[in-house]
Formats: C-alpha cells, structure tokens, sequence
C-alpha cells in the first residue's frame, strides 16, 4: 500500500501474480483512501465487475498470514490478480455477506447464498468458509443465460453430437453427464433441457431437482433440495414421480439411495437425466456398481454415459515447435506450444475446447461386460473394439491437429492417460 493509503497497482506483487490481469485490474481499481466509508463498498463491486470482464468462473478470496490474496480461476485455472493487507479481508468478507444476505456476524461457520447484485446477466454465489487466518470467501460466476443454449453450442465432437440428440428422444432409460468439477456437466444438462423443451414445447412435462438452480430454464418445472427439511434428493425424487413427469433431471447422484431412485424412475417410463463425478465412462459404470446397483439394472436403465472434459485452447499466438514435441516425449514431429500475447493476458491460452466421450452400456459386449461385474478397465478396452473413443485418444488428436498443448492434455488427464508413445 502507499504511503497515502491509496490501493491500485501498490498492492500487487510480480512475483505472486499474473501481471497482465493484474495490471488491466490496477488500472481501473476505485481511487479512493482505504479510511473512506465507500472504499470497501467499490473495491468489491470493482472484483466482481472485473472478474466477469475477464470471463472467470471462479474468484477466491484466500486469506494468509499479512494479506489476502484475490485469484480469478479463468479457462480452469486460478491467476492470482492482486492481494490486499489482512486488516481489510474481514470488511471484504462481510461486504460480500452483505450482497448475499448472509449473517454477517457469523464467522465461525460455513455459510452459502447468492448475490443480490451481479454483473450485467451474470449469476454469481458465495460461499464462506472459516479457516485458520480468518474466513475464506469463494465466488462462482454462472455464464448468461444465452450462453450454451443448445447442445450444438457446446462444442461436442461432430461425432456425439447426432447420438446425443437421439438420445434425448428416448421416452425412458437414463443418461449420465460425468466428469469432475469443473467440466460443464450441468451447463450440458442444461442445453439438452432446452432442446427438450424446444421440439416438444408444452407437450412434455420437464422438472428438475438440483441443488441449488444455477440457472432459471423457461419451461421447466424447477426445485431447489432442501436437506435441512429433509428434502434431499432421493426423497423429492421419489415425490416428483408422482408429479406426472416426462423428463427428469436430478442435479447430481451422489449416493446408493439416489442412484436406486433414479434407476426405479428410468425403468418406469420416465427419461432421467444426472450429473455424476467419475474419470471416464467406463468408471462411472464401475461406480455405480459400488454403489451397490446391480449389474442388470445399469445393463437395462442406462441408456448413455457421457463423460466430458474441458481444455484450454492454445491462442492464435502460439508456435509450432518440434523442441516441445521432444520434451515431452510426443512421437510427433511437432505440436503447438504456449507463447502469451496481451490478448491472452500472457498466458498464451484463449477459450476452452470439450472433449467427450460416449458410451452404450445396452451394446451387446459392453452390455456382457457389465453383467460379468467387468472393472472399468475391461470394459472401456472391450468398448475401444466396437469403436468407442476414449477422451485420451481425442486428446491426443487434439494435440497433434495443434489446437491444445502437450502440458495441458497432461494436466487435465494426468501423465499416465496421455503418454507420448501413444500419441
């Protein structure tokens, strides 16, 4: 900080921060001492604003020993952008709880709620955590309603897309959108909901259970879970069956008795939609079966697993290298690498790319497979036969047509799915 109180571009330090967003964010910050009544109130305003400027999905509020540093997680991954004195970070924390009519006074537990303000037409949520140097404050910033309407806008291999499509005219069965945090599983829930409701307008009923609703769908019939009620999936699922639905989406299977339900409703004539954390398709069927669900129950319920991933996009500015190739061991005489221009604030990445793949359990050997109680090994090697393409293999197709990095597929799908003799 100045010695006249003033905060800009005196609270970022270079070797802590990406300097290109830390500079845009200095050079637009609220001019004011950090003694003004208002200096919290448009220091807050100036994050958020900022943040979705950027285009981050996240921003972090990570408090330390002497400072709290402000991350923005853009394209999956966290830039630090600026960092203030300790001293301010419990004015910031409550300012937010202000926003997000949360109890202020409450610093000893977690505490979640959504803005009241927010950027243009984005959504943003709060959540708070306590920690050892104070509370914590994380908030997530859902994309505009007209973003990723439809499924074509996702970016699905040309390959899915028609299969997917298809699939959401089934009138039972269920399908599962997997992945880890972080990969658009509901933002693609979403778009099939929109396309559900586009071709069939108010001739299907369509509902939802989620927690929370991250996005308001005209046309659909929507509900937040409620645990402290007592609502929590398995019971509102079993209730909305007895809503006269077409089309279910539960927000995200979390255990054996959600998975049961889901599976009871998709076998009696409802199609159900959910989101489940899994590594890849062939896992996610594994997990089910840890779940205690029966072999013959996802051989006859599932109707398709999509597992998905989302990749940096290397920016216009990046170069062919054959140095990088050899680096890391690609059997490839050159790919792309990340070089950083001021339209990619230096990171030499701009967009994200979806990667998915998709998986019939109904196929005939995959479908024996799954009735053998085959591991996830088997089962995705026995798919690969009947021509199933694993994520890994579109990654490294991917890395080679030059529109992702080497360092990036790893970092996303670690080193031992992408190696370079396979490539």
């Amino acid at each position: 900080m100045t010695e006249t109180g003033r905060t800009p571009s005196a609270m970022i330090n270079p070797d802590r921060v990406n300097s290109k967003l830390a500079e845009r964010f200095a050079s637009t910050a609220p001019q004011r001492e950090v003694t003004d009544p208002k200096y919290v109130t448009d220091l807050v305003a100036h994050v958020l604003k900022s943040a979705c400027d950027a285009g981050a999905s996240d921003i972090h509020f990570a408090v330390g020993v002497t400072e709290m540093l402000v991350l923005w997680r853009i394209d999956g991954v966290l830039q630090s952008v600026t960092r203030f004195p300790r001293l301010l970070a419990p004015n910031i924390i409550a300012r937010l709880k202000v926003l997000a009519e949360l109890l202020t006074y409450r610093t000893d537990v977690p505490q979640e709620g959504r803005l009241r303000e927010s950027s243009g037409n984005v959504e943003m949520r709060l959540s708070t955590f306590p920690t050892l140097y104070g509370e914590k404050g994380v908030v997530r910033l859902f994309g505009t309603s007209d973003q990723f309407c439809w499924p074509a806008d996702l970016g699905l291999p040309d390959d899915l897309l028609p299969n997917l499509l298809a699939l959401l005219h089934e009138t039972g069965g269920a399908i599962l959108i997997t992945g880890p945090a972080g990969s658009g599983k509901t933002t693609t829930a979403y778009a099939c909901l929109r396309e559900l409701q586009r071709d069939a307008g108010c001739g299907k009923s369509l509902v939802t259970l989620e927690d929370p609703i991250e996005s308001v769908l005209p046309g659909v019939s929507q509900s937040p879970v409620n645990r402290t009620a007592g609502f929590d999936y398995a019971t509102g699922l079993r209730s909305l069956m007895r809503q006269d639905p077409d089309v279910i989406l539960v927000g995200e299977i979390r255990d054996r008795e959600t998975a049961e339900t889901v599976f009871q409703a998709c076998l009696t004539g409802h199609l159900v939609m959910s989101t489940f954390h899994a590594g890849s398709a062939a896992e996610a069927i594994s997990r089910l079966g840890d779940m205690g669900i029966e072999p013959y129950l996802i051989r006859t319920g599932l109707r398709a697993i999509i597992c998905q991933r989302l990749f940096r996009r290397l920016c216009d500015c990046a170069v062919w290298s054959e140095d990088e190739a050899f680096k890391f061991g690609f059997a490839v005489p050159r790919v792309r690498a990340p070089r950083g221009c001021e339209a990619c604030a230096g990171t030499g990445y701009k967009g994200r790319l979806l990667l998915a793949e998709l998986l019939h359990p109904d196929s005939k050997d995959v479908g024996r497979a799954i009735l053998a109680r085959s591991d996830a090994a088997e089962i995705q090697e026995i798919a690969q036969k009947s021509g199933f393409l694993s994520i890994s293999q579109r990654a490294m197709t991917a890395v080679r047509e030059g529109k992702i990095s080497p360092i990036e597929a790893r970092r996303v799908l670690g080193f031992r799915a992408i190696s370079g003799p396979h490539l």
